[in-house]
């Protein structure tokens, strides 16, 4: 095959490739990018409906605060309990209540007699009000595995509405090893201090010289739920 044929041979196999490449008149075109957008469904978790305890040593209970504007301030409740009643298939049949002893308050390096003051008279007040808690109103499913529950915190005395964003994180029915069903919860909020009468330390208007009255909740939570019910049974004959 001489040069010039060669050359005419490669000329006609480019201009096949870009006509195979070109997309037809009045073809649909599809971005590249759908694929990427649009997430599968979570899987449904078998898990059964019924009452849920939680496993204190799988939960945290953790507060943040803003402190004079530079950075967060992070501290959590180490005593606290938690019942739930939970149906996979219905997440506004739920309801939680939360109990805390709020002198259980712990942080990271605290000076010396901080924590002390914190559930003290100015703040907390604990000897006052030994207990605070959570109880949920309403549960409304928000997505596959998200959900806002609005409910009543009680603190300092005080009673307001407060809501939070939670995510179920799955679970399973249990297995030989472990007796019981178990299911794991994240959730999130906030709410203002000073709603509830703790306005000590508060930032002069205008400024964040001080505490935040603005509290953000962080919980991480696993349940214990109803005892193991094998798939397969043996069958009488």
């Amino acid at each position: 095959m001489n040069k010039t044929l060669l050359a005419c041979v490669l000329i006609a196999l480019a201009g096949c490739a870009k006509q195979d490449a070109a997309p037809s008149p009045g073809a649909a075109t599809t971005p590249a990018t759908d694929n990427a957008t649009a997430e599968p469904a979570p899987p449904q978790v078998d898990v059964p409906a019924g009452s849920y305890t939680l496993d204190k040593y799988h939960a945290t209970l953790v507060l943040r605060v803003d402190h004079l504007g530079f950075s967060k301030y992070v501290a959590r409740f180490q005593t606290f309990d938690a019942q739930l009643q939970f149906d996979p298939g219905n997440y506004a049949a739920a309801s939680v209540t939360v109990t805390v002893d709020p002198k259980s308050l712990a942080a990271e390096n605290p000076p010396e007699g901080f924590l002390n003051e914190l559930i003290g008279k100015d703040w907390l007040d604990t000897a006052q009000f030994p207990t605070l808690t959570f109880r949920s109103t309403t549960v409304t499913p928000t997505g596959a595995r998200t959900m806002k529950i609005d409910g009543d915190l009680t603190l300092h005395g005080v009673t307001k509405p407060i809501s939070l964003d939670a995510t179920f994180n799955g679970g399973y029915a249990g297995h030989p090893m472990d007796p019981h069903a178990r299911i794991g919860f994240s959730a999130h909020g906030s709410f203002k201090r000073s709603d509830f009468g703790i306005s000590y330390g508060l930032p002069p208007p205008g400024t964040t010289m001080g505490v935040s009255d603005n509290v953000d909740v962080a919980i991480e939570a696993e349940f214990s739920g109803p005892p193991f019910k094998p798939t397969t049974e043996a069958s009488g004959g």
